[in-house]
């Protein structure tokens, strides 16, 4: 079998399956940082920072495409001035023709993303999420279809996005009846003829739809029905849809004091030094996790029943609220969202060989790692 070159297009529509761009916090500037999706990539490099000894590394490998978590243009560039290092990256980028895509907030929030992926380093399961910062939006689909297409239709939706509640997929219900039509002129009618009154039995199958695959699930449902013009309705529901959000809650297996859980800590996300708040002859058991900077949160995991907040970028005087709340900390630095590159990795690794296209993707061995510890 032939394998292609997938596009810049290609790889990003799959790797949006993963961290959608909905997910995102507001204003966070995720997405196209530099270049153009519209090229073929022979090599996709995934890295935590884009820093200019990640750019040198994408240009002595032939990178095409580099995907990072955090955004390259965190603020606007009012210049382009090579005599700055923002500057010489952007010129770098743009000379050697590689492309900059930012996947943040949606890549922290993502069903195996970045906190899920530091909760599985630690050997903690996730139970809930610690911050909620969306709600799905769901819709009721009833679309009206011949019985003898009625499966293959049902399992098109199904594999579409429609139809998932919890932990089952493919979930619908349908009702039979009498569907009645007549032809116009002009028209193609898979049954009836022009001008006729045409009566067919018909299912009515409704399945849910999250609002984020509404437009892909109608597609695919006007590409699986066999009717020149599909009949269909589409509801909002008040169902409360999945939640999604920052951080995540779960327990260890077994309790251990905090000066043992932050050695753990330390050799789980080889780092060689942390920092730790609280009393360290205490047994902790409920985990909270959040990747990044998670200064805001410290009540969140309180309220959520934590023992401990693992998080990074950890202020003098909110080590100082943290304590006097009785909730112990460790933060083990920002550099641990490091775990998002093998996820990534392997995530669109996969995804390549499953559409039998022969791009490349590996993992910066860059050091951005901006701490020494002495």
């Amino acid at each position: 079998m032939k394998h292609k070159v997938a596009t810049g297009q290609n790889i990003i529509q799959w790797f949006e399956q993963l961290s959608p761009k909905h997910l995102a916090m507001d204003k966070d500037p995720i997405g196209l940082h530099v270049g153009t999706l519209n090229k073929k990539v022979h090599k996709v490099m995934i890295t935590l920072d884009v820093l200019e000894n990640v750019v040198d590394e994408a240009i002595e490998k032939e990178v095409d495409l580099i995907i990072a978590h955090h955004p390259l243009l965190f603020r606007p560039l009012t210049q382009v001035n090579p005599d700055t290092e923002k500057g010489r990256i952007v010129q770098k980028l743009i000379k050697h023709d590689i492309t900059v895509y930012a996947a943040h907030t949606n890549l922290d929030v993502a069903e195996g993303g970045v906190n899920d992926a530091l909760c599985e380093a630690l050997g903690v399961q996730p139970e809930e999420i610690l911050v909620q910062t969306k709600e799905e939006k769901l819709y009721k689909l009833a679309v009206y279809v011949p019985v003898s297409h009625a499966d293959e239709l049902r399992e098109a939706l199904g594999n579409a996005g429609a139809g998932h509640i919890g932990d089952y997929s493919h979930c619908t219900f349908h009702t039979t009846g009498t569907g009645c039509f007549k032809p116009q002129e002009g028209t193609n009618p898979y049954i009836g003829m022009q001008g006729e009154l045409e009566q067919v039995e018909e299912v009515k199958l409704e399945t849910i739809v999250p609002k984020q695959l509404l437009s892909s699930v109608l597609k695919t449902m006007e590409q699986a029905h066999p009717y020149e013009e599909v009949a269909y309705d589409i509801y909002p529901l008040e169902n409360k849809g999945a939640k999604k959000g920052l951080g995540r809650i779960g327990r260890l297996k077994q309790p251990m004091t905090l000066r043992d859980f932050a050695q753990h800590v330390k050799m789980s996300y080889d780092v060689p030094a942390l920092r730790v708040v609280g009393d360290l002859d205490k047994k902790v058991e409920r985990i909270a996790v959040l990747g990044g900077d998670g200064n805001k949160y410290i009540h969140h995991a309180k309220r959520a029943g934590a023992d401990v907040l693992i998080t990074g970028d950890l202020y003098f005087h909110v080590a100082h609220d943290a304590m006097g709340i009785g909730l112990n900390v460790i933060d083990p630095g920002h550099h641990v969202e490091k775990v998002m590159k093998q996820v990534v990795h392997d995530y669109l690794q996969q995804a390549c060989n499953e559409n039998n296209v022969k791009t490349e993707v590996i993992v910066s061995e860059a050091n951005t790692e901006p701490f020494q510890f002495l």
